[in-house]
């Protein structure tokens, strides 16, 4: 026998061994098992990415069904925020084109809910930039949110307001904010070389205090900062063991002036096997597209959520371009999904 023909025949063997570990791990999960993080950055890696997809949307199939959660958001404060994430044009450390503006008006927070919700979007949050708000910020947004509440009542209300104290988050949850919303950005073993000014422990605290008032919590992170294969994979186990059901997957959107701006974009296929790679390690998570997305070719933004993305913000996100909501509500319907606020965790009868 040949030397070409071994070598054909052992290719043949491995391709076949790493099919089979797809369909394996998808067996497992579908049964209520779990996946490991070797096997995670195994799936990563494959050359059989079609297969990898497939299995991913099974999965996400089997567990989330049909329901697609869509969100809002309102940029309530912006710029000249104390810390040094370097990916962020918010930092005052850089000098970025990002708006600069103190906390806005309950009527502008009530003219852009009522706005979103028209077009049939379930939740809304105020998102703001700053470490941490002062008790009279989260005073003058607890009284946006009586007035949301007021004008559309079944309107879900979600926060993202930085590293909050009990007794503030508590006055949220009073008001009507029912998610409270803190990323972890990226793994454990790389978040110090992307900042210093604040630690995942402190965003830990915040999350756990959000659930101690009542509060459900949506957690996730941004891929393609630079870090490893490896440090991806820690990330959506990381999110797992903070049992995090709504998980926002941003990609790296490179900001000029700040110290990622510039970064080499991922590519699509990296997103997608990003993406499968989250729902096999997080099967009972909405996965939500986030900012970065409209980097994305529309075919590719089709395929991630028949891959395993089953939630998206929609309309115009913060620093970085998004999509109107009218292109994503026709995208979801397209992808045979059902446009409906779903709740995890926690459920409430507002």
């Amino acid at each position: 026998m040949c030397s070409e023909t071994v070598l054909f025949i052992y290719i043949s063997i491995r391709s076949h061994e790493k099919t089979t570990m797809i369909q394996d791990i998808k067996a497992r999960i579908l049964a209520g098992g779990e996946i490991t993080e070797e096997e995670a950055l195994a799936l990563l890696t494959t050359p059989h990415k079609e297969e990898l997809y497939q299995a991913a949307h099974e999965i996400t199939e089997h567990f989330m069904g049909k329901a697609f959660d869509t969100c809002s958001i309102i940029n309530a404060k912006s710029g000249n925020c104390p810390e040094d994430c370097k990916w962020c044009a918010q930092s005052a450390h850089y000098s970025t084109s990002a708006e600069r503006y103190s906390v806005v008006s309950p009527s502008a927070c009530v003219a852009q809910a009522s706005y979103n919700r028209k077009q049939g979007i379930g939740r809304f949050s105020l998102v703001a930039s700053g470490r941490r708000q002062t008790d009279r910020e989260i005073d003058m947004m607890s009284i946006s949110y009586r007035a949301i509440k007021r004008a559309h009542p079944e309107l879900k209300c979600c926060a993202s307001l930085g590293l909050l104290t009990e007794p503030q988050l508590k006055k949220l949850f009073d008001s009507g904010v029912t998610t409270y919303h803190c990323n972890v950005e990226t793994s454990p073993s790389y978040f110090r070389e992307l900042c210093t000014t604040h630690t995942q422990e402190d965003k830990e605290a915040t999350l756990e205090a959000a659930r101690r008032v009542g509060m459900r919590i949506c957690c996730g992170g941004i891929i393609g900062m630079g870090e490893t294969l490896e440090q991806r994979v820690e990330l959506a186990f990381y999110v797992k063991r903070l049992k995090s059901y709504s998980i926002p997957i941003n990609i790296l959107q490179p900001i000029t002036g700040t110290p990622l701006g510039n970064s080499t974009p991922l590519t699509e296929d990296e997103v997608l096997s990003a993406i499968a790679v989250f729902r096999m390690v997080n099967p009972r998570a909405f996965l939500r597209f986030s900012g970065g997305r409209a980097q994305l070719s529309p075919e590719t933004q089709y395929k991630a959520i028949y891959v395993g993305i089953n939630a998206a913000i929609t309309g115009d996100l913060l620093t970085t371009i998004g999509r109107q909501a009218e292109d994503d509500m026709k995208m979801i319907e397209a992808c045979g999904k059902v446009n409906t606020p779903e709740d995890w965790e926690v459920h409430y009868n507002y």
